[in-house]
């Protein structure tokens, strides 16, 4: 059984418009976001082996909050550059290429490619993954290879204003 935390950005700002899109950082809004839904995944008991995420500023500083909630240090993050604007097969793709050796991941992403993602995971739908939303699954596979192929069961749903379970 593997299991897979797919967790959208937390809220990024607008304020420098010369900012590429890929430069973009939290605003305080998201930073307090991240933090307390972190703390959530802590207080549910999630075991998290892994924190894989887009390396764009708002992503990477989503993951970092969620991995020293973990108290993981922020150099274990795995940053895949094609997590940043993923299709679906490319979200797909960085699963199946996932070291065995994890069985719980957290995924960091952008929409809309992750809201497409999640919606295709099981029978559960999100209209929009919102900011610093969690969807999380559980996977029949011992090898991140057979994800695609595997029954996925919905696990639970958290955005910092709501909460599936």
């Amino acid at each position: 059984m593997k299991s897979v935390i797919i967790i959208r950005h937390a809220k990024s700002s607008w304020d420098v418009h010369t900012l590429s899109d890929f430069d973009r950082p939290l605003n305080e809004k998201g930073t307090k976001e991240a933090v307390t839904m972190a703390q959530k995944l802590i207080d549910k008991k999630i075991v998290v082996d892994a924190f894989i995420s887009s390396p764009a500023k708002r992503a990477i500083t989503t993951a970092k909050y969620f991995a020293n909630a973990y108290n993981i240090a922020e150099e274990n993050i795995i940053q895949i550059k094609e997590l940043y604007n993923a299709s679906v097969e490319t979200l797909y793709n960085v699963i199946a290429n996932t070291s065995n050796k994890y069985n719980n991941i957290a995924l960091f992403s952008h929409n809309p490619g992750i809201t497409y993602f999640v919606n295709e995971l099981t029978e559960t739908q999100i209209d929009e993954m919102p900011t610093c939303g969690v969807f999380a699954i559980k996977a029949t596979c011992k090898n991140w290879e057979d994800f695609s192929s595997a029954k996925k069961t919905f696990w639970f749903f958290h955005s910092p204003k709501k909460a599936i379970l």
